[in-house]
């Protein structure tokens, strides 16, 4: 019989993040779910769901976090690095303390944990896959919408994300992300809908679900590795 893959999701507490524990605990995986705190969350442990509340910007979280995934699960076979921070204003008003919020949580966070995972998929031997979310406006920035400090993280994570996959190809470790335009989450609830709306060619927000699904094809898809995957109702193709 085969073991039950394992999934490690940070950021889990509440929007995209919680979508995505939902999904793959839908689909039988056991997952590590991950965030600052749980106290607002619906998540709760179960016999496979394992929560692990610390700041991923912290390299001892991560250690936690791997910890908890081999002690009760046994493996990890797949990471959401979700956990993620997000401002908008003009580009000379951004300080150095925004700056280090941003790469603290956005480009540590995904070195410690993906680091400290991958290590553990080499053990393993057969492979694995992780998925980060990034933004369309890393692509395709907005007018209106300043976001250039933290779009280098989200566009770093792009890089960096097809750097990995071809590093592990031969490994069996695949490396994509998926880059969400704008996503009905706590994050934009203070926004005017009007505004969130224009910000899609096609005049949609995004729910969570849809890109817990779209994590879940890339977990799923045996032969994809440096992919971004845009789920922004066209924002990433051009000018609208």
């Amino acid at each position: 019989m085969q073991q039950k893959q394992t999934a490690i999701v940070t950021g889990a507490a509440q929007g995209i993040g919680f979508a995505v524990v939902t999904a793959f605990l839908g689909r039988g995986y056991n997952v590590v779910a991950n965030s600052r705190s749980f106290a607002r969350s619906e998540l709760t442990p179960a016999a496979n769901l394992a929560l692990v509340e610390g700041d991923v910007g912290a390299a001892e979280t991560a250690h936690r976090i791997v910890s908890a995934a081999m002690s009760q699960f046994g493996s990890i076979d797949h990471v959401i690095n979700n956990a993620g921070t997000f401002f908008s204003k003009p580009f000379v008003d951004y300080s150095m303390e925004d700056f280090h919020r941003l790469v603290s949580t956005n480009l540590d966070g995904f070195i410690f944990v993906t680091q400290a995972a991958v290590r553990q998929m080499l053990h393993q031997g057969r492979g694995g896959s992780v998925t980060s979310i990034s933004a369309a406006l890393a692509d395709n920035p907005i007018s209106g919408a300043p976001a250039s400090v933290p779009m280098i993280t989200k566009g770093g994570l792009n890089t960096i994300t097809r750097s990995l996959a071809m590093e592990y190809a031969k490994q069996g470790i695949r490396f994509n992300a998926v880059a969400p335009g704008v996503v009905d989450t706590p994050l934009h609830a203070q926004r005017p809908r009007e505004f969130l709306v224009a910000r899609s060619p096609m005049g949609v927000i995004s729910a969570p679900q849809e890109i817990a699904d779209a994590v879940v094809f890339l977990a799923e898809a045996p032969s994809i590795t440096g992919e971004i995957l845009h789920v922004d109702g066209g924002a990433h193709s051009g000018k609208w």
